[in-house]
């Protein structure tokens, strides 16, 4: 049995708004060759913020598994989850649930959680008919392209999460924090700083506070990571949003996002951030077996509309306990 010798890792192809594409020869044991070259995959990775490999030919979940583990080693549960997923197993993902007639904006997975992926693995058994491509983008090239006034604002306040939990929309009690029972979900909680209400109707609603900009465990340089746009009402069809409002209220929304002083975000700001999003976003359509690895820190990923039947697996690993994940009091105060 034959595998790519490590020099021909180093030829990823890079070409304008595509991510980097390393070409293999299809192994014949897809997991032991992710295993023998993790360590150049992952140099890959740090150097670009993401990277593509196309020619593995995955087939089945089982397949991807065995591969993300010999790249990634112990994948992380997924906690406070905004939308639900199938488990597949051993950390191993359905994408999200979400309707394939509405992108997925750019976001970075778990912004808002106490511990975060390092590092995201998508792997697609089945690319859509049309559309369906996972985007990228780099923090600190959307950072340094956002108007200054903003982010001070955001890197000085934070940004808030709020969330109202029901049996209707996005992730119930049960699949956001593997439980329902209300002393561990507080447990939890408390323990993660979120702060939390539960409603007379039983309903539970949450608010924490993040950062918005955070500074790479590994290079130490500064990214625009959080999920602003993405999980704010602006960003939502108007159709949906109208819905939403009607039955639920302004304050009871699924998920929103302010600023870090609990001020609403316009909507000229969300469309700001979408666009400067979308200067900045690499994107190539999947191919059947194809695998994406993004640092989730330093890089920002979406989800294109698509149309015919799309199967893509996720994982997360690599969890990370950021330093500056909450504004501190005094970079309130500046």
């Amino acid at each position: 049995m034959s595998f790519s010798s490590p020099a021909s890792l180093l030829e990823a192809e890079q070409q304008p708004d595509r991510p980097p594409i390393l070409r293999v020869e299809p192994p014949g044991d897809a997991a032991r060759w992710a295993a023998e070259h993790r360590a150049a995959l992952r140099a890959r990775v740090d150097e670009h913020g993401a990277l593509l490999v196309r020619g593995l030919c995955l087939r089945e979940p089982a397949e991807v598994g065995a591969l993300f583990g010999g790249l990634a080693g112990e994948p992380m549960t997924e906690r406070e989850a905004f939308a639900p997923r199938e488990s597949l197993g051993d950390g191993l993902y359905s994408s999200t649930a979400w309707p394939a007639n509405q992108p997925m904006c750019m976001h970075h997975e778990l912004s808002y959680a106490r511990e975060v992926p390092g590092l995201m693995l998508f792997a697609c058994l089945r690319a859509p008919d049309g559309g369906g491509a996972t985007g990228v983008a780099d923090a600190e090239d959307v950072l340094a392209a956002l108007p200054a006034a903003l982010t001070e604002r955001f890197e000085r306040e934070g940004w808030l999460l709020t969330r109202s939990y029901n049996d209707e929309i996005g992730s119930s009690l049960a699949e956001s924090f593997g439980t329902d029972d209300p002393a561990a979900v507080e447990r939890y909680c408390r323990e993660n700083a979120v702060d939390f209400t539960w409603q007379p109707d039983g309903s539970l609603r949450t608010r924490q506070l993040r950062s918005a900009v955070v500074r790479h465990p590994v290079t130490g340089r500064r990214c625009w990571f959080n999920q602003i746009a993405f999980l704010n009402e602006w960003t939502l069809d108007p159709e949906v949003r109208e819905y939403l409002v009607d039955v639920y209220g302004e304050d009871g929304l699924p998920f929103n996002t302010r600023f870090g002083d609990g001020s609403p975000i316009g909507e000229d700001v969300v469309k700001l951030l979408n666009a400067t999003y979308e200067q900045h976003t690499r994107r190539e359509p999947w191919q059947d077996g194809d695998v994406l690895l993004v640092d989730n820190i330093r890089t920002a990923h979406s989800r294109e509309a698509f149309t015919g039947e799309r199967r893509v697996l996720a994982a997360l690993a690599e969890p990370r306990r950021l330093a500056d994940f909450c504004p501190t009091p005094e970079a309130r105060q500046r």
